[in-house]
C-alpha cells in the first residue's frame, strides 16, 4: 500500500516540480506576443488553459495504468523522458531563443509521445484515448515552432 501511495504521489509531484522549475526559469523570457506568428496561432492566454487540461489528462491516464499496475520500467522511463523533453523545449524556445533547434527538439517529443501512445494503447484503451489531445497539441506546436522560426 505504501508503495502504491508513493507511485501516485510521484506521478503528480514530478510533473508539477518540473513545470514549476521551468516556469521560474522562463517566465521573464516569454516573447510570444512580440513574434511574427503564423496562421492559426492561438493567443498567449490559450496556452496555460490548454496545458492545464493536457496535464490533467496525462495524470489521469498515467493513474489508470498505474492503478492496474500496468506500468513497467520501460513505460515509466518513456513517460518521464517525454516530460523532460517537453519541459526543455520551453527553455530552448523561450529562454535561449533557439528556434530551429527547438523544432528539431519538438520532433523528438513527437516521436516520444507517439511511442507513449503505442504503449498506452497496449495497456489501456481509455488511457490511450485521453492522450490523443496531447499528441494533437504537440503536432500543432511543431507547426507553430517551425513557422515561428521561418517568420522570424
Amino acid at each position: 500500500m505504501k508503495t502504491k501511495i508513493w507511485h501516485y504521489a510521484r506521478s503528480i509531484l514530478i510533473p508539477v516540480i518540473i513545470w514549476a522549475a521551468v516556469w521560474m526559469i522562463m517566465k521573464w523570457s516569454i516573447d510570444y506576443s512580440t513574434l511574427n506568428l503564423p496562421p492559426l496561432s492561438p493567443s498567449g492566454s490559450t496556452f496555460p488553459i490548454v496545458w492545464t487540461i493536457l496535464y490533467i489528462l496525462m495524470w489521469i491516464s498515467y493513474w489508470m495504468v498505474l492503478d492496474k499496475w500496468l506500468t513497467d520500467k520501460k513505460f515509466n522511463i518513456l513517460y518521464y523522458v517525454q516530460l523532460w523533453v517537453n519541459a526543455l523545449w520551453s527553455i530552448f524556445f523561450f529562454v535561449l531563443k533557439w528556434r530551429l533547434f527547438s523544432f528539431a527538439w519538438i520532433l523528438i517529443l513527437d516521436v516520444l509521445v507517439l511511442l507513449l501512445l503505442i504503449q498506452l494503447y497496449k495497456k489501456n484503451k481509455t488511457a490511450w484515448l485521453l492522450q490523443i489531445p496531447y499528441m494533437i497539441w504537440i503536432l500543432f506546436a511543431s507547426y507553430l515552432t517551425i513557422a515561428v522560426y521561418v517568420l522570424n
